[in-house]
């Protein structure tokens, strides 16, 4: 397709379709980067009204020393409202950033071409619909291509290149070339339903949903757990108010029904509650929590002072958490060493190990499990979770071995994988498994989690990290637990911790 086939030029004019707060913020991104763009809205007076939004945002970027002035003028010199659809017709690339609707997309770019030439490039902003499908309707579907900018588009780094089934890799490669010269961090990914990051993202959700519906903890410990051990910036509770509730719910309904109702995308029944309720987080004043004037956010449960064991005994080693013992010989616990067990022992007995899936009371031995955590040494808070055999004052001891490593402590009620465990080994697994699915490169799929949900690590750094076993263990135990499928180990999965055991 010779119309595409060439790189981006400052000099080509872009279009955007649908001035919303999406459609603006690309095209101040294309408007700063130096195009000509024009602006386009079905509703009449939109795109002046834009336009001025557009202006504010970069006066105000003017105000701050982001911009010097004269570019400013000069960026406004270039941007234009345009009227009528026909006004688009030397675009060189035209994106649009209309409703999430599948037929008014197709209505769109058949209108399109209908008035640009054929070197045009088209690209739709969706985030939840097939490229393909939007495509299909088209003369020629080649030249269309998914550019997913996340919100907001001038600030987030990310864009998902995606490429349809009949996406040329010319046109690809070029959208592709334009967003990096635009200062964005471009991926490649196939058209999958959520492609990248709203595919991936999904157990970082629904697993402390979950977690919250098994009554492991209330949300603000939730939140707290994954932030102040899993590393995470925002818990999910508090993100999903920052988002919206209506909004997450979509995207998680919407590839679940893609996926056609596989159990490992199952919405939350407490989200569609929250929904049903009018509860849609921040905007609306109450969500998982109230905004209401006035209202103050509920502390995270955290254990009171108690006292520290003066020894402990380590079995074998403790795998993803070996890091422990040595922070603990630093707070000055003698820790005695005995050679198999993969566990510690408190001077009473009582087993301390990290979680491995399955629940504390299913050990025959009195047992407290601790979840994971991204760094063990500056982790502020880990969560507990004690069998039924456990005795308070095991559970005190415990408590008090990691407040002398200078932890706070959430104790959780005994759920398979507690919090932060579980989250992360579906993490990596949703990441191998997009990877054996040719969905996008691993360097790619690190990079949009991420530049995309700013994750702390990329899922497939996090795995190797772990080891391929401690994941495929992990989730083989919750789905003993949990036999629906959800948690069952994926193929790519167990051929890596395959691979592994082979190498023990």
């Amino acid at each position: 397709m010779t119309a595409i086939d060439r790189g981006p030029a400052h000099t080509s004019t872009v279009a955007v379709i649908g001035t919303g707060t999406m459609g603006q913020g690309i095209a101040q991104v294309a408007l700063v980067a130096g195009h000509p763009v024009r602006l386009y809205d079905t509703a009449p007076g939109r795109a002046g009204q834009a336009v001025e939004a557009i202006a504010a945002r970069l006066g105000r970027l003017v105000d701050k020393g982001r911009l010097p002035a004269a570019d400013r003028d000069a960026a406004l010199g270039r941007l234009t409202a345009v009227a009528a659809i026909e006004e688009l017709a030397d675009a060189d690339l035209a994106i649009e950033a209309i409703l999430e609707e599948l037929g008014t997309k197709q209505q769109l770019f058949t209108a399109l071409e209908s008035v640009v030439s054929d070197r045009c490039l088209l690209a739709t902003n969706t985030s939840s619909l097939s490229v393909t499908a939007v495509a299909g309707a088209l003369r020629l579907p080649g030249r269309l291509v998914g550019l997913h900018f996340f919100n907001p588009a001038p600030l987030l780094p990310l864009v998902e290149v995606v490429r349809g089934a009949a996406t040329d890799r010319a046109a690809a490669d070029r959208a592709y070339d334009t967003v990096a010269a635009w200062g964005k961090t471009p991926v490649r990914c196939a058209d999958t339903p959520g492609f990248i990051v709203n595919r991936l993202a999904r157990p970082f959700y629904a697993e402390a949903f979950r977690a919250h519906e098994e009554r492991a903890a209330d949300p603000t410990t939730i939140d707290a757990v994954l932030r102040e051990s899993g590393g995470f910036r925002m818990g999910p509770f508090e993100l999903t108010d920052l988002i919206g509730q209506d909004v997450n719910e979509a995207v998680t309904r919407s590839v679940w029904e893609a996926f056609f109702h596989d159990p490992k995308f199952t919405p939350s029944l407490a989200q569609r509650q929250l929904v049903d309720a009018g509860r849609h987080g921040r905007k609306s004043g109450h969500g998982w929590f109230d905004y209401a004037e006035g209202a103050q956010r509920p502390a995270p449960h955290t254990a009171e002072p108690c006292e520290a064991p003066e020894k402990v005994a380590l079995h074998g080693d403790l795998g993803p958490a070996a890091a422990l013992v040595g922070l603990i010989e630093e707070a000055g616990i003698t820790v005695t060493r005995e050679p198999t067990g993969g566990h510690l022992a408190l001077p009473d007995g009582t087993r301390l190990s990290l979680t491995d899936g399955s629940p504390a009371t299913t050990d025959p031995a009195a047992c407290i499990r601790f979840d994971l955590a991204l760094d063990y040494r500056t982790a502020s808070r880990i969560a507990l979770a004690p069998s039924e055999a456990a005795s308070p004052e095991s559970v005190r001891t415990a408590i008090g071995l990691f407040q002398a490593l200078g932890k706070e402590v959430s104790v959780v009620r005994d759920v398979p994988g507690m919090i932060v465990a579980r989250t992360v080994a579906m993490l990596v697994d949703f990441a191998l498994d997009a990877v054996a699915r040719e969905v996008a490169s691993p360097e790619d799929i690190d990079t949009a989690m991420r530049s995309g949900v700013n994750y702390p690590r990329g899922p497939l750094q996090w795995g190797d990290d772990l080891g391929a076993l401690w994941v495929r263990d992990t989730l083989r135990n919750l789905h003993h637990s949990f036999p629906t499928g959800r948690y069952a180990p994926s193929q790519a999965l167990i051929r890596r911790a395959a691979a592994q055991e082979k190498l023990l």
